[in-house]
């Protein structure tokens, strides 16, 4: 309950930072901020209308990701089944991402629309039970919904990036009202249109960063296999810092079950997941106390 208020909460700084950059946009332009704010308002809710409906179709395509037939991948559509049943959904449809570098990551507005992905390098990769693992970590996603609030957490962020960026513009190209406050007006009106989408992207990150937590103690509990699932991550992990994933947009990283685009150069701050050091640390930990 604690985190369904605290990520409710987020959300709500989310879309009142949308709507603050939508007040500001209109008062440096000289445009009536209410008609500024409800339009901002608007192209949030058409974001998110579009995120809702065809959220699995639009990062299917920005993964590169095909749907198979039991038939193309048995072993793979044996694994999501059995992780389904023991979680209590239906079972997600499922895809495979042409690449080598091994990641896995769940898509789809709820347990009925879903799809688990795996790429061709985790299937190859890695063994029997961290594969189950694994898909028992996206399962999970699907079961708690977690797809559908981070897509939405990054629609509204990047709704909140956009106007920023049109704000932006305005700024160093002249725009808004010309009076003896102009020279301060621009300076507060920067600041904002500089600092709020930070703090939106901050916000957005913790979302992420809790419900992979999340997951990974609901898939260890969904597989029965918590150590499977470290082993796994740390082999992903290992990839990934010498390999970052090509090809895929980088907007798709929060799915991930790793962050596949860090590669060793991004700081855990910036990160759309928790350390992977971390993640396997408590998975020890969750085995060492047992069911």
């Amino acid at each position: 309950m604690e985190a369904v208020i605290r990520e409710v909460a987020i959300m709500s700084a989310l879309t009142l930072f949308l709507l603050v950059i939508g007040y500001v946009v209109g008062v440096f332009l000289g445009i009536d901020p209410t008609f500024t704010t409800l339009f901002a308002l608007i192209i949030a809710v058409t974001m998110n209308f579009a995120t809702y409906f065809f959220s699995d179709k639009i990062v299917l395509r920005m993964s590169h990701a095909r749907l198979v037939s039991e038939q193309e991948e048995p072993r793979l559509h044996r694994i999501v089944a059995m992780m389904a049943i023991k979680a209590g959904i239906p079972k997600p449809k499922v895809a495979v991402v042409p690449t080598d570098v091994p990641n896995a990551f769940a898509t789809g507005r709820n347990p009925q629309n879903a799809v688990v992905a795996a790429t061709t390098g985790l299937l190859r990769i890695l063994d029997e039970n961290e594969i189950e693992g694994v898909l028992a970590h996206e399962v999970s996603h699907v079961m708690h919904r977690d797809t559908l609030i981070s897509a939405m957490a990054a629609t509204i962020a990047g709704a909140i990036g956009y106007v920023a960026w049109f704000g932006q513009m305005s700024v160093f190209y002249g725009g808004g009202r010309r009076d003896s406050r102009q020279g301060g007006n621009s300076i507060l009106a920067l600041l904002a249109f500089l600092f709020v989408p930070i703090a939106s992207m901050f916000l957005q990150l913790a979302i992420s960063r809790s419900r992979e937590y999340k997951a990974d103690e609901a898939g260890a509990k969904i597989s029965m296999q918590p150590l499977s699932l470290a082993s796994a991550l740390s082999k992903i992990e290992n990839y990934v810092q010498h390999r970052p994933l090509q090809g895929v947009s980088p907007s798709t990283s929060a799915l991930w079950v790793v962050n596949p685009f860090r590669g060793q150069g991004l700081t855990e701050l910036f990160s759309t997941h928790p350390a992977t050091s971390k993640r396997i640390r408590r998975l020890q930990q969750i085995a060492q106390s047992g069911p």
